[in-house]
């Protein structure tokens, strides 16, 4: 029997391993989403895992595995859905029954206040989401979506097939809490009203996530602004002959890595909200909203509101990239001016070298020429009075013999020194 790979029925349980809830109807829903403020992608998940027992433990649940990234348990009233993610991680309390009075904030002391003080992070999205059955007179739902929320900012649609009526306004109550209405038509099952619910809340996360890149965006454009001049005049001085090429080339490489370390500051969070962004309108699209009573639905409002934050951050990021991009093709010129009048300079350098190796030469030349009458003097004299005896004896002067041996020990002594010459090179 062959073998199966180590990593086969890991990979298929993934497919499974965050299964919709089954919700019934009237019904609510507690949501938090918690995150650490900086670095949250490197965090330590024990941490996470240990306020997770925290709870479990007050309600006596049961704790999931070491390892897992999701778990489901009973505490008091309400089923919990826990889940980690790659920077947050999120509580999910779902509850039969609604109150008297929509979205009061007693539903989310099920997550007790002094056990979310405790929490490894901060607090990213906060949901209250109210389930009711559709009521035949829509005029009850018109009046319930005037009472509760914002009507400047409320989107609500039918969604999936008119099997529900959505609704929300994008605004934080006073407890802190996004809150969102579902009217559910009856004969809806159970995971459907699940998805619909988990989907409002993956929305507004994956909403705020993103929106995360809108302060990077602005606190680079902020920098970029000031950068933007600085680096336009070096590559204008570029054209200027007097200018000092290497002192610009040091400045350049200055703001080059300045913007390198931006971008390497920014390039996760920028990756993350383009991931997120896509999950937003992923989650939108599934929903197949149509237009209820005219209003705008979740889709416009993304389109409207969230959508030039969106652009906001891309454009922060395209402006890093061509900035340095410029930076790099700025250097890469002065480079090459400076390689330039480096190479211009080492060529009058070497020619002063030539001038001064022509004047060493004939310097020598004169020096080796007054050797040779130096060493030829001294040779005469020695010879001369080596030779006199013998000169007197065939009745020679002093003066005649002089003048016989100049010649012959000049033309020696240039000899020799010429073979000693061509011996050294």
């Amino acid at each position: 029997m062959i073998d199966d790979h180590p990593l086969r029925f890991p990979l298929v349980n993934e497919l499974h391993a965050r299964p919709f809830p089954s919700l019934s109807v009237p019904g609510h829903a507690v949501y938090v989403a918690v995150k650490q403020p900086l670095d949250a992608h490197n965090r330590d998940r024990a941490a996470d895992r240990a306020h997770l027992l925290a709870l479990l433990d007050r309600h006596g649940a049961a704790h999931p595995p070491n390892e897992a990234t999701h778990h489901g348990a009973r505490i008091g009233r309400h089923d919990l859905k826990w889940e980690s993610h790659t920077e947050f991680v999120t509580y999910s309390a779902f509850g039969r029954g609604i109150g008297a009075r929509p979205f009061d904030p007693a539903d989310a002391e099920v997550f007790p206040p002094d056990w979310m003080a405790s929490a490894p992070g901060k607090r990213i999205a906060a949901c209250l989401v109210r389930i009711e059955p559709l009521p035949d007179d829509l005029d009850r739902v018109r009046e319930s979506l005037d009472a509760w929320f914002v009507a400047e900012s409320l989107a609500c649609s039918w969604v999936l097939d008119e099997a529900a009526i959505i609704a929300g306004d994008f605004q934080i109550d006073p407890a802190g809490h996004m809150r969102f209405a579902v009217f559910i038509r009856p004969g809806t099952g159970a995971r459907r009203v699940g998805r619909i619910v988990q989907r409002l809340c993956e929305i507004e996360t994956y909403r705020a996530m993103s929106m995360l890149g809108l302060g990077r965006a602005r606190e680079l454009t902020a920098r970029l602004n000031a950068l933007d001049p600085e680096l336009s005049g070096l590559v204008t001085a570029l054209s200027h002959k007097g200018s000092h090429a290497e002192a610009t080339l040091d400045t350049l490489l200055g703001i080059s890595a300045e913007l390198e370390a931006l971008a390497t500051r920014h390039t996760f969070r920028f990756g993350a909200t383009v991931a997120y962004e896509a999950l937003v309108n992923q989650r939108v699209q599934v929903l197949r909203e149509t237009r209820f009573d005219g209003r705008q639905t979740f889709g416009e409002f993304m389109m409207r509101r969230y959508d030039p934050a969106m652009r906001t951050v891309k454009s922060a990021e395209r402006r890093l990239e061509q900035m340095a991009g410029r930076a790099v093709r700025a250097g890469e010129l002065l480079r090459t001016r400076v390689d330039v009048e480096r190479s211009a300079q080492n060529q009058k350098l070497l020619e002063s070298m030539d001038r001064r190796a022509d004047i060493a030469l004939r310097l020598q030349h004169t020096v080796e020429g007054l050797s040779v009458v130096a060493i030829s003097y001294y040779a005469v004299s020695l010879a001369g009075y080596l030779l006199l005896p013998l000169a007197e004896a065939f009745h020679w002067s002093k003066s005649a013999l002089t003048a016989a041996l100049v010649p012959v020990v000049v033309l020696a002594v240039w000899f020799m020194i010429r073979r000693i010459r061509k011996a050294m090179h």
